[in-house]
């Protein structure tokens, strides 16, 4: 494997991995590894083409999860082909709308969410490509410049 991977740290990798399978249709693409005391040191799943490992917090190497830290600096874009539908799905199942579904001027229409482990999402789906000039134009005027 080359590249960058998301390694996102959560509670329960088991709840987890169960809530990404039933909200994003992800897949489990490599068998879990797991230490005597039940802790999962490692797993991975891909979602839309993209592979994302994962893994119990371990707060003693400071390794902690979102919620543990209340909050997260990294937030996940996740490219859908109906936006509305999976972040009504990720609602149903416990996710919080950070902010609803609107056009974005950069030609997605997209929302955003946390879900129950502490990790944001903007949910989105292309609905027109932008040019750049376009897009910076519209940007400015967002906030007057």
């Amino acid at each position: 494997m080359r590249g960058v991977t998301a390694y996102l740290q959560v509670a329960n990798t088991g709840n987890a991995i169960a809530w990404y399978e039933r909200v994003f249709d992800a897949t489990e693409v490599r068998a879990r590894l797991v230490a005597p005391d039940g802790t999962c040191m490692n797993a991975e799943i891909e979602i839309e083409g993209t592979r994302l490992m994962l893994a119990d917090e371990m707060p003693s190497i400071g390794s902690a999860s979102p919620t543990n830290l209340d909050g997260t600096s990294v937030v996940l874009s996740l490219h859908v082909t109906d936006s509305d539908a999976v972040l009504r799905r990720a609602i149903d199942e416990g996710a919080e709308e950070i902010y609803p579904l609107a056009d974005q001027f950069y030609g997605d229409r997209a929302g955003r969410i946390r879900d129950p482990f502490g990790h944001h999402w903007i949910i989105a789906t292309r609905f027109k490509d932008v040019p750049e000039q376009e897009m910076v134009a519209a940007f400015n005027a967002m906030f007057g410049q």
